[in-house]
């Protein structure tokens, strides 16, 4: 039997519940958190990139024991043709010389190291629990939830809502709409199982090094999709991600762009002899700030993904989503130690802190100029590059006139894409 009034219950032990949760549960608030999965990470087999001055700030002392994959020490941009590839490489050896800042991790087994802080940190932590309904009064306020483990309502005063980009309990209370279609992109990816050695060899790591490659170009079928391959110290993590509203448009399903993304020779020979461990499907918030739902009201704050959280960056979604779990159970704590809780707008504090939060951008993100011409920054112009490669690198019957010209009329379009100076033409 479950206790039936707490101080705060966290829906949800992904990055931003399980950063709520430890952060409340530290402050020395009487914590509930619910998740449906067997445990914290078991339905979330992706792997993902760690930034660790946020981790920091949760556990200091992370490095000790957290499961980290490799530190990463390089970035690369692939514009990918049918058969051909232009890349961007930026190597950052700099990090070797003091402590790691970007890690990749498996989140099956990151999150569940996470959700093993929240219950030390004296958080109370059930798992195969779903909520079926957020409680409300008769004026409206959220006071607490139901679930399937038990009759009647389990009160608190503050519910925070981390179940994710789809989740629907917000919805069926009335709290927030549901994402659109061109708000949310959904990530299908593999996890393709190789040795440590021949890993390293065909990424050129060594130790723990490890590196973030990021892909655009015709494999889209003139869909914004987006390619991404994280190595692990025995796993390589492949996939690509691409907004629902694109796969309603063309009727394109997502294995079949993963199966052709697997198959261009540049990612074939990464993967060659690997045995696929998991397949999995992931929702990603990218409504960006302009469509963000509200964010709190009387009784309840929404964080992570459930709160169209995301950067300008796929994969910095999980730091984002634990930076505003953290900064929302920051403003709980302060409300709640005022006696504030009771007034109707006094978690707008959350919101607030938010803003004030440097993770929290409202840049315009790469989709954005994706779309603006999805067939020349996805079809044409990779081709249009990998032909300039060819005029310049091939010898053949071309003469230099003819190379010059081409090369000239290729670099001026690509300056005028991304308005570019003209002196770099």
């Amino acid at each position: 039997m479950i206790e039936d009034r707490f101080d705060a219950i966290v829906v949800g032990a992904g990055m931003a519940g399980n950063a709520a949760a430890l952060t409340m549960a530290k402050r020395g608030m009487k914590v509930l958190q619910l998740e449906r999965g067997e445990y914290s990470g078991s339905k979330n087999i992706q792997s993902a990139i760690l930034h660790a001055d946020m981790l920091a700030e949760l556990i200091p002392d992370f490095r000790k024991a957290a499961p980290l994959e490799r530190h990463l020490v390089e970035q690369r941009f692939w514009i990918l043709d049918d058969c051909s590839r232009i890349g961007l490489r930026y190597r950052f050896d700099d990090s070797n010389y003091g402590r790691s800042n970007r890690y990749t991790i498996v989140r099956a087994h990151f999150d569940k190291w996470f959700s093993s802080k929240v219950r030390e940190a004296g958080a109370t932590v059930l798992c195969q629990t779903t909520v079926t309904e957020l409680a409300q009064n008769r004026r409206g306020r959220v006071i607490g939830v139901r679930t399937d483990r038990q009759d009647g309502i389990i009160h608190a005063d503050v519910v925070v809502l981390a179940e994710g980009v789809n989740g629907l309990l917000g919805t069926r209370a009335g709290l927030r709409e549901r994402p659109e279609p061109d708000q949310v992109a959904l990530a299908v990816r593999e996890m393709h199982c190789l040795p440590r050695e021949a890993i390293e060899a065909r990424f050129n790591l060594n130790g723990d090094k490890g590196v973030v490659i990021e892909t655009a170009g015709n494999i889209s079928r003139g869909m914004t999709v987006i390619g991404f391959i994280y190595p692990n110290k025995e796993s390589i993590s492949l996939g690509i991600g691409c907004l629902v509203s694109e796969f309603q448009r063309t009727g394109e399903t997502p294995y079949e762009l993963l199966d052709r993304f697997k198959r261009h020779p540049s990612v074939a020979r990464l993967i060659d002899g690997s045995k696929v461990g998991e397949y999995s499907a992931h929702l990603i918030p990218k409504g960006g700030y302009n469509k963000m739902p509200r964010l709190h009201g009387k009784g309840w704050v929404v964080v992570g993904d459930a709160a169209q959280l995301s950067n300008t960056i796929d994969h910095e979604g999980a730091n984002v989503a634990m930076t505003s779990g953290r900064i929302a159970a920051e403003a709980i704590f302060q409300v709640k130690s005022r006696g504030d809780l009771l007034r109707s707008d006094s978690l707008s504090l959350y919101k607030k802190m938010l803003d004030g939060s440097f993770k929290h951008s409202k840049k315009t993100d790469m989709r954005a100029l994706l779309h603006t011409q999805p067939q020349n920054f996805l079809l044409t112009y990779p081709q249009l590059v990998s032909k300039a490669m060819q005029n310049l690198v091939r010898f053949n019957s071309t003469s230099e006139a003819e190379k010059s010209t081409s090369t000239q009329s290729w670099t001026g379009m690509f300056c005028d894409a991304f308005r570019l100076p003209r002196a770099l033409r």
